[in-house]
């Protein structure tokens, strides 16, 4: 009998079955994916963002496939938070894994009035501070290249959730992001997920037109895994190490090799985005093939693999 491995790590004070979440605004709200995979066997979810009202996001086309990855420019799209209350969390209710709700916004009080509705459901695990995204053009990533503006947004934020966890999704998009980490943190995150997409532009060279609708998009799969491990472990050693907080790893993740990179780099848990599309249950895959590293390597524990980086 093959001695069993503890996949088991602590995320900002919860346990998590293993490091395995879903990206969020890849696998839909709650149970899209459940024909395909048991998302129970998840370490966790993260939902699509919601705001107050419902967002139609942009005009298609809105997502292109590119050279090792795809962009995407959605915009936000989803119900808005009250049906969202009505309709999926009943759902949510139902997957017995840890669940984060990603929060987005055109100002600081729609920040704050998603968080306070979300606040006191049980089936909400925590929240992702969605200051990142790149393909609207008010709140988003404006709010996440000032450091000012992080440490102040999270703040009210973190004031509204009561008590949850609360985890700040960075932007590559800056000089330094060590800098916006630290605003994060400084602002009372309780934890740290990075990276999101980066700004690009695909051109159908017959029209000379983008072939996204909104222009430009974000960029994520493959392409960004090299930058996005960098810049983990950059935040890793500088900011989160040192302050005991956790890392969210994302950009790129396909495979198990993928994803223990990501944990040597320093982070504690990584989401699955991209490759949901080309394989829907590729997160459980992905936990197999830790669990089968660790014991052909002699590892007992997941949490050993952490910040190992030599």
């Amino acid at each position: 009998m093959s001695e069993s491995i503890d996949l088991t790590v602590d995320f900002a004070g919860l346990k998590a079955a293993n490091p395995v979440f879903t990206a969020s605004g890849t696998c839909g709200y709650c149970n899209e994916l459940a024909d395909f995979m048991d998302l129970s066997r998840l370490g966790g979810f993260i939902t699509k963002s919601i705001t107050p009202e419902a967002r139609r996001g942009n005009p298609t086309p809105r997502i292109v496939e590119t050279d090792s990855g795809m962009l995407n420019a959605i915009g936000l799209a989803n119900v808005g938070v009250d049906l969202f209350i009505k309709e999926k969390l009943p759902a949510i209710a139902q997957m017995n894994t840890l669940v984060f709700v990603n929060l987005a916004g055109q100002t600081m009080e729609e920040y704050v009035a998603v968080a306070e509705k979300l606040s006191l459901r049980k089936e909400v695990a925590g929240f992702e501070l969605n200051i990142s995204c790149p393909n609207v053009k008010e709140g988003g990533i404006t709010f996440g290249t000032d450091p000012a503006q992080i440490e102040q947004i999270t703040s009210r934020v973190k004031n509204a959730v009561g008590g949850k966890v609360l985890m700040v999704k960075l932007t590559p998009s800056v000089t330094d992001i060590t800098a916006t980490a630290r605003a994060a943190v400084n602002g009372g995150a309780d934890a740290l997920s990075l990276v999101n997409t980066f700004p690009a532009m695909v051109i159908d060279i017959e029209t000379r037109r983008p072939i996204l609708a909104n222009r430009s998009g974000g960029l994520s799969g493959p392409a960004i895994k090299p930058i996005a491990i960098y810049l983990v472990h950059r935040v890793f050693t500088e900011v989160a190490g040192p302050g005991h907080i956790p890392i969210m790893g994302m950009g790129g993740i396909r495979t198990a090799s993928d994803a223990l990179e990501f944990l040597l780099a320093g982070a504690t848990a990584v989401a699955v985005g991209t490759a949901t599309f080309a394989q829907p249950d590729c997160a459980i895959r992905i936990i197999q093939g830790m669990e089968e590293h660790c014991r052909r390597k002699g590892i007992s524990s997941i949490r050993n693999l952490i910040g190992g980086l030599q």
